[in-house]
């Protein structure tokens, strides 16, 4: 494998308790990962166990090029974390917090402005950490990881609990940092973001993955009905098979200008969780 990130069979526990089972994936250069699974399903233990803070029981991994069991300085400098367990300091302002950072990386301080601005918490600057929403809080904290401009990035649910517009900003963010070539290790229980953004996923329950490759594909598989869904201008919905034996349907249809919408049957990640589990992604 010669991906920024992956692993080869990870598993991890404590004392008798299976926390990961036998996990294998890779995460390329420019590409959004994203680890997809409800609280307690083991994805912020893999997040400490790839970042060198945690060392597994069987298996390997590797992080730029490293065994992540022997990660250094210089490996730690190209990684960017947010977490919610990497605090920040409440009494500090917002610059003052990058300011800290930026010295223990060795980061010009010039680049503190460019990357509040980004985030949209440069007129909030002089303002102390306790005085911030929660938003502005998961802004800074991603300010942090992207401090030094390093080469993977690893997100432990950066929009939970925040409203759809401040998500929204961070996915901007997110997708602009994907462009520049930085590699994303993404972990959410949030089925749209995972769609929206993730070039590949993986689902995880109690320690395993259950399916791994981009949602479009995973979504597919598990398109049981294998329908379209013609809904016509008068509100009536028409269900069709998807085969050469609708086409004539569908074609009268348009003819007479009859259709407000077409869409295929294809379930959601959320659809494909719960039948592989029996339970939803939100669900502890």
């Amino acid at each position: 494998m010669n991906g920024t990130l992956m692993a080869a069979d990870l598993s991890f526990g404590f004392g008798e308790k299976q926390i990961l089972n036998h996990i294998t994936f890779e995460v390329g250069k420019g590409e959004i990962f994203g680890l997809l699974g409800p609280s307690g399903a083991g994805k912020t233990t893999l997040i400490k166990l790839l970042t060198g803070q945690l060392r597994q029981k069987e298996g390997y991994a590797e992080l730029l090029g490293k065994d992540t069991r022997e990660l250094g300085d210089s490996e730690h400098r190209q990684i960017g974390i947010m977490m919610d367990d990497f605090g920040l300091y409440e009494r500090l302002s917002a610059y003052d917090n990058l300011l800290f950072y930026a010295d223990i990386y060795g980061v010009s301080h010039s680049r503190i402005p460019d990357i509040l601005n980004s985030i949209g918490l440069y007129e909030a600057r002089n303002r102390a950490v306790f005085k911030l929403s929660k938003g502005m809080k998961n802004r800074l904290s991603l300010a942090r990881a992207l401090m030094n401009d390093g080469k993977i990035l690893f997100l432990d649910e950066p929009t939970s609990g925040l409203d759809p517009a401040v998500s929204k900003e961070i996915h901007d963010i997110l997708a602009e940092q994907k462009k520049r070539g930085t590699a994303i290790f993404l972990t959410t229980h949030n089925m749209f973001e995972a769609e929206s953004l993730c070039d590949q996923i993986a689902l995880l329950n109690e320690g395993s993955i259950l399916e791994y490759g981009s949602p479009a594909d995973i979504c597919r598989k598990y398109d049981h009905l294998n329908k379209i869904q013609v809904t016509l201008k008068g509100g009536e919905m028409v269900s069709l098979e998807n085969s050469k034996a609708s086409a004539l349907w569908v074609k009268e249809y348009l003819e007479q200008e009859m259709v407000e919408a077409i869409h295929s049957t294809e379930p959601t990640l959320e659809t494909v969780f719960l039948e592989l589990t029996g339970r939803g992604l939100g669900e502890l």
